[in-house]
């Protein structure tokens, strides 16, 4: 079984798990966490609900962490009452026995391929957001989808006003060019990847990876969604983050325990888990 024979140490930085899908096992596959080829989740809040129970979730198990922010699509319903509540989440939960319950500012930015949200709304919450992370000393987890040019734009002013940390955070399941991958890269982002990459049609992704140096490569499932081969079209789950690595060594001409290493170390330094 290729799941099993992954190295035990796999971090999965990027996963919906408080998402309905879950209903039906949430606490079987979340007990599983630290006991199997997955060590540590992250669990990634996208609604101000959202938010909320990937909290519990990060309190309730031991080796699950907790993002909070608005996903761009969602970003029409919020108000200063739900802003001062994620800068209170943030500030309020940072320590657990040494470690933090969240430790990422996300999932935040812009997506204009929906256009479920007005642009300009979109743009003054990622921008409040990135206020948020940065006053909190958190990494951001940052959505962009069709809107590279204003996401660059708005990242570079808050680089230029020094309200960007030097390792701002990572670009969740990262689809662009190789010039934007650059850019990124050279601003101090990671770069994260999900199944979409074992995808047969799958080109740039792959083209990136292998130009991108493996200390700013991490692994991602966007459970529910983004399934890997050869599970696609099927709900995802924690243990294909083990089919995500397998296919980013390939491509970088790594051993699989090497990669998950590298990865591992990438994640913890990251996000400090």
């Amino acid at each position: 079984n290729i799941l099993e024979a992954i190295m035990a140490g796999i971090i999965d930085t990027h996963a919906h798990y408080d998402d309905s899908a879950f209903d039906i096992d949430r606490d079987a596959l979340l007990a599983q966490v630290g006991h199997s080829t997955v060590t540590k989740i992250i669990n990634i809040g996208d609604s101000p609900s959202s938010c909320r129970s990937t909290l519990e979730i990060s309190r309730k198990y031991e080796n699950v962490y907790a993002a909070i922010g608005v996903h761009p699509t969602e970003t029409g319903a919020l108000n200063d009452d739900i802003f001062a509540e994620l800068a209170d989440m943030a500030e309020n939960n940072l320590q657990r026995d040494g470690r933090g319950h969240v430790v990422a500012i996300g999932e935040i930015g812009l997506d204009f391929f929906y256009d479920l949200s007005q642009r300009d709304t979109q743009i003054l919450v990622f921008q409040r957001q990135l206020e948020l992370a940065f006053e909190a000393d958190l990494p951001i987890v940052l959505h962009t989808r069709d809107a590279t040019k204003d996401t660059l734009t708005i990242l570079d002013d808050f680089k230029r006003n020094k309200m960007l940390r030097s390792v701002p955070g990572v670009c969740h399941c990262f689809s662009g060019s190789e010039e934007t991958a650059e850019k990124l890269l050279q601003m101090g982002f990671y770069l994260g990847f999900d199944g979409p990459i074992t995808f047969k049609n799958s080109k740039r992704a792959p083209y990136v990876i292998s130009m991108t140096p493996p200390d700013r490569l991490l692994t991602e499932t966007d459970s529910p969604y983004l399934t890997p081969v050869p599970y696609r079209g099927k709900r995802n789950e924690p243990s294909y983050v083990g089919l995500v690595l397998d296919k980013m060594a390939e491509i970088k001409g790594m051993d699989r325990e090497e990669m998950a290493a590298v990865v591992t170390d990438n994640a913890c330094r990251l996000f400090g888990i």
